[in-house]
């Protein structure tokens, strides 16, 4: 597959202005030269193409925001002068697997001001006496060499790999948090305190209801036993009456 083939293939119904990442790994070249990459991939941040047969960048469009360029196994010696003017915030730089013979052919790297990690491993130029020691002189702003510092301590992300699944990470964080949040309900135990809660105001309910009934019954034979003393008080009246008619008669 031809390299503007899988470009278009890689975008997926995007646009170039939306892409961050671009990988070309494998695809093929022709004449040894970026094809179908624009000056409308002006987010991109990460570019990767590995064996692609690729003996010349002069082709790279301006990409100021690119950050990582993977260029390892191809046939590239020279001609890096370029990356200066087209990637000036470059920060990541592999070239493993390619013709670099000798120091002059990573001079022009000078000019990358923000270069902090250059990979040259299966270059002729890593066979010079004192390698390291001079390509840290050549470039003082480098910090990793081949993966490693001054004092040989291994780099943290000292692969494009690396920074391809951080990317990855940022895209699927929102996902993994939704599904974190729906094993948290799935897992969470029932609500006793509501349920308790709820039995506890029904019984409450229950009892208010049944001390009003208890009060209506006594209500009810208050009433009763007033009147049964008004009728006795009347019926008592109406006794006296009669006997003090009965006297006045005698």
């Amino acid at each position: 597959m031809d390299m503007k083939k899988r470009i278009h293939l890689e975008l997926r119904n995007r646009t170039p202005s939306d892409v961050k990442e671009l990988v070309l790994d494998n695809c093929r070249s022709n004449e040894g030269k970026i094809e179908g990459l624009t000056d409308e991939f002006e987010e991109l941040e990460f570019l990767s193409t590995i064996n692609v047969g690729l003996t010349s960048v002069s082709n790279l469009p301006k990409l100021n925001k690119l950050k990582k360029l993977e260029l390892s196994d191809n046939r590239i010696s020279g001609g890096l002068d370029v990356l200066a003017e087209k990637c000036p915030n470059l920060t990541h730089l592999n070239l493993s697997g390619n013709k670099m013979k000798d120091l002059s052919t990573i001079e022009p790297l000078k000019k990358l001001e923000t270069l902090k990690s250059l990979d040259l491993f299966n270059c002729e130029v890593t066979n010079l006496n004192d390698y390291r020691d001079n390509v840290f002189k050549l470039l003082p702003q480098l910090t990793y060499l081949d993966g490693y510092d001054k004092d040989d301590k291994e780099a943290p992300d000292s692969d494009a790999e690396a920074y391809v699944e951080g990317l990855d990470d940022d895209d699927d964080s929102d996902e993994v948090d939704e599904e974190e949040e729906e094993d948290e309900d799935e897992d969470a135990p029932p609500r006793k305190e509501e349920d308790d809660d709820d039995e506890e105001g029904e019984e409450e309910e229950e009892e208010d209801l049944s001390g009003e009934e208890e009060e209506e019954e006594l209500d009810g034979k208050e009433s009763d036993e007033d009147n049964e003393e008004e009728e006795r008080g009347l019926k008592r009246k109406r006794d006296l009456d009669e006997e003090a008619e009965e006297e006045e008669d005698d």
